[in-house]
């Protein structure tokens, strides 16, 4: 009953089956779930309420297709949810909050660039057990001095092959993250973003901002800290320029973005690059910084040709977020990323995977290459 009710499509009232759609924890007590839900206490919400209320966010995981839970401290999500989702919480941030975890985070940062925060780095593999996969890692661990230097670690480059490496048609997923892609900007803050006044160019910023921008496509990266925290460039072209624009550090958590009372991706510091390519136009690739992340490194620079799958640059410790904006009807993203974003459901992806195609190909799509054979 509850498989089918999560699965029940409210737009045409069909009936969409999906296998394995249910956590194994769910399933073990689903009755309590029904139960719950029916007295608005949910602890699982799936649909346009995830990740506002809920004490565990659902993820789909699109190489297992099944929903995997990221459990977030009960603590973590009563403090969250007094400062981003009421008014008090409002008043609290407009009156200091934002500097409190500006220092935070600066003071954070610093520990963790110290040689004894080293001795953090097991606690953290045991607290993440199972989502971290050491072997993928290029560099043992004592090789590591800080627990900076372990957060930015490096993969072996077949750990993330690239789809398609050679067709700058198909763009790719620029992080190890759960990912959130709408075809406009209106269908962004429909399902998922509740800032107040969220735009484009509030996003961007007037030096980086383009009409080319306007009501264009856009997806959203989140981090959290036990991803990898490299970022990637999702297509091939040319860095045009970066821009810099300082700010707060809120947490990029859905229960802050889910907030109707702080504009997180429009308030927090951020870092834009614009990205010229010949299949897409102008690509905005948008690193945002967040609560224990105040440190976005770039290893490009301006001027430099960029390979789809090549690397961007990190986030220091920290979960954080990178927003790609495409131009208007530039990109046809993957349909099954749209689906899971459109029930407000992030999608957990990796590095390499792909992302979408580009409307102004005129050759083939993805599903059709699939399909090509040599004779």
């Amino acid at each position: 009953m509850i498989h089918m009710t999560l699965c029940f499509d409210e737009g045409t009232g069909n009936q969409i089956m999906t296998g394995g759609f249910l956590t194994d924890k769910q399933a073990a007590y689903g009755w309590m779930f029904k139960l719950s839900e029916w007295a608005n206490f949910s602890s699982y919400d799936v649909g346009l309420r995830s990740g506002s209320t809920a004490s565990h966010i659902l993820v789909f995981d699109r190489r297992t297709k099944r929903l995997v839970e990221e459990a977030i401290d009960g603590k973590i999500v009563l403090s969250m949810r007094a400062l981003y989702q009421s008014k008090v919480g409002l008043t609290l941030i407009d009156s200091g909050v934002k500097d409190i975890l500006k220092n935070l985070s600066e003071k954070q940062g610093k520990k963790m660039n110290s040689p004894e925060s080293a001795k953090d780095i097991p606690k953290f593999l045991e607290l993440f057990a199972g989502q971290i996969n050491m072997d993928e890692t290029k560099d043992p661990i004592e090789s590591f001095k800080t627990f900076n230097e372990f957060f930015i670690r490096q993969l072996k480059p077949s750990a993330r092959p690239i789809a398609h490496i050679d067709d700058g048609s198909i763009a790719t997923c620029a992080a190890d993250c759960r990912l959130m892609a709408y075809s406009s900007v209106d269908e962004s803050t429909r399902f998922w973003i509740k800032g107040r006044k969220f735009s484009i160019e509030g996003l961007l910023g007037a030096d980086a901002h383009y009409n080319a921008f306007k009501n264009g496509s856009l997806v959203i990266f989140r981090l959290a800290p036990q991803d990898y925290h490299r970022f990637h460039v999702p297509v091939s072209g040319t860095v045009e320029k970066f821009v810099e624009i300082p700010g707060c550090l809120y947490t990029v958590n859905p229960i802050a973005v889910n907030s109707k009372y702080c504009n997180v991706f429009t308030e927090n510091k951020r870092v834009i690059s614009i990205i010229s390519t010949p299949e897409f136009g102008k690509v905005a690739f948008v690193a945002i910084g967040a609560t224990m992340v105040g440190s976005i490194t770039f290893v490009k620079k301006e001027g430099d040709y960029v390979h789809k799958g090549d690397e961007f640059g990190y986030f220091s410790f920290g979960g954080s977020t990178v927003i790609c904006v495409f131009e208007k009807d530039a990109i046809q993203f993957d349909a099954d990323l749209l689906a899971n974003s459109e029930r407000s459901l992030e999608t957990l992806v990796e590095v390499g995977t792909t992302l979408g195609v580009s409307k102004r190909n005129r050759g083939l799509k993805v599903s059709e290459l699939q399909k090509c054979s040599i004779e």
